[in-house]
């Protein structure tokens, strides 16, 4: 049953049953940039085939992608979501990892898992998963696919290798849009590996490409992060 509450967000809430009894209230809120970078970046989402958010911590790149896959995913451009990440610990092995794909990548696909969540709820987002909607695609699965008609979000792609984007910018087919969102400046891999800051180079002269930097201004979180992050840079 939906009910539906006035309010200036214009938010849905709706309420289902669980099947343990519990009942799931999930919120289907318009998403407003706060920064003049997050209005630019969503509009290049909108416009663009291919875009590339680059900034640090707290700017709200990975929220906004999925933000925009959601809306693309409601209005029918696209038939389903496709993620991947690169599966790089930050500085401590986590050993093997019990269950099936999904569940082996749960640890590194959690932000976006909430993310999509606070747009749509915990049990659809565990039933798009279920059926393919949402499709989970380590980094190594995405050699040799062509993926069109998708909403692809390359998330943490500071962890990634210049070859390695390379590969992903040329999975992308017909009616498909990627977004591809990273922090150069928190890479986990050895110095001078991470290919983010040239791709972004070799790409920016391209007219159909969209290359959004955001900056410590934009950042969303605890005032406290925004002014530790020159410090800590």
């Amino acid at each position: 049953m939906a009910k539906r509450t006035a309010s200036s967000a214009r938010v849905v809430a709706l309420t289902e049953a669980d099947e343990d009894g519990f009942r799931e209230q999930s919120y289907l809120k318009t998403v407003k940039p706060r920064t003049s970078n997050q209005e630019a970046l969503m509009a290049a989402i909108d416009t663009h085939a291919l875009t590339l958010a680059v900034g640090p911590a707290g700017t709200g790149k990975t929220y906004l992608a999925v933000t925009k896959a959601v809306e693309a995913m409601s209005a029918g451009r696209v038939t389903r979501i496709v993620i991947t990440r690169p599966v790089v610990e930050a500085g401590e092995s986590l050993g093997f990892l019990p269950g099936d794909i999904n569940e082996k990548m749960d640890p590194w696909m959690r932000p976006i898992y909430d993310a999509l969540s606070d747009r749509l709820g915990a049990r659809q987002v565990r039933q798009m998963t279920k059926d393919g909607t949402v499709e989970i695609a380590p980094l190594a699965y995405m050699r040799g696919r062509t993926i069109s008609r998708s909403f692809v979000i390359v998330d943490e792609a500071q962890n990634m290798t210049f070859q390695q984007i390379k590969m992903l910018l040329t999975r992308l087919g017909w009616h498909s849009t990627m977004v591809i969102t990273g922090d150069p400046d928190q890479t986990d891999l050895l110095p001078g590996m991470s290919g983010l800051e040239e791709a972004v180079r070799r790409l920016d002269p391209l007219d159909d490409v969209a290359i959004v930097r955001l900056t410590t201004q934009d950042i969303v979180r605890h005032p406290l992060v925004a002014a530790m992050m020159p410090l800590l840079s």
